[in-house]
């Protein structure tokens, strides 16, 4: 039998037998037992009742966070020419064109959001097989293949979140920080929900959202309650 340090034991004990929880209960229980030495990211699983295999199933999307996620975002923008200058100025971390996709190519990826302009996307995307299994494929329907690289950036770092389903028919992101005040940490995630809900894809047959959990990085999860997440 695994044995859990007095800080993880505490942690399992707060949340036995606590499930479908609001929102703002599920919160204060994170928060009160994320108490690791760094600041914990407070995540959200949602289970969909859909199979992303089928294309009408799929679901992806993206939203800026109200309270922002507390990360620091490293931007990576392929351009040339005066948007490569656009991008650098409005605080893109890494800008290039050929040169950064060799770099890519050659295993090194520092960064957490890829953005390019609609030429770029000849050199970008050989690099499917590297950005794709990552959800780093600058994508149109979530703007990150736009002429308009200033404002890409600027989302990106100011706490925009990108989402999309899993094989199993899960979407796990971050929502925040531990630190961040309660009520801003909720009004993050009805957010979220809000952002998923709305992309709802048109071949989803049945109950759409069937599960939600919250967690922080070291922590346990909890379940909340759909119904009044979701605002039903």
């Amino acid at each position: 039998m695994a044995k859990f340090g007095k800080r993880t034991r505490a942690a399992r004990e707060a949340f036995a037998g606590k499930t479908n929880l609001s929102v703002e209960d599920a919160v204060a229980l994170v928060k009160g037992n994320a108490k690791a030495k760094f600041d914990e990211t407070v995540e959200i699983a949602m289970v969909l009742g859909v199979d992303p295999r089928h294309a009408d199933q799929m679901v992806r999307g993206v939203i800026g966070l109200p309270n922002g996620t507390g990360k620091t975002v490293r931007v990576a923008v392929f351009a040339r020419d005066a948007k490569a200058d656009e991008a650098k100025a409005a605080g893109a971390d890494i800008v290039g064109a050929e040169d950064l996709m060799e770099i890519v190519q050659g295993g090194t990826i520092e960064f957490d959001r890829c953005i390019a302009t609609p030429d770029m996307m000849p050199v970008v995307g050989r690099l499917g097989k590297v950005l794709g299994p990552r959800n780093l494929m600058p994508n149109p329907k979530v703007g990150t293949v736009t002429m308009d690289v200033a404002a890409a950036v600027t989302a990106a770092k100011g706490g925009e979140v990108q989402f999309r389903v899993e094989k199993a028919g899960v979407i796990h992101v971050g929502v925040g920080k531990s630190s961040f005040d309660a009520a801003k940490l909720v009004e993050n995630i009805r957010a979220f929900i809000d952002a998923v809900a709305k992309a709802r894809p048109a071949g989803a047959k049945g109950t759409y959202m069937k599960k939600i959990s919250l967690s922080s990085t070291m922590g346990p999860g909890v379940s909340v309650d759909v119904a009044s997440a979701a605002g039903e």
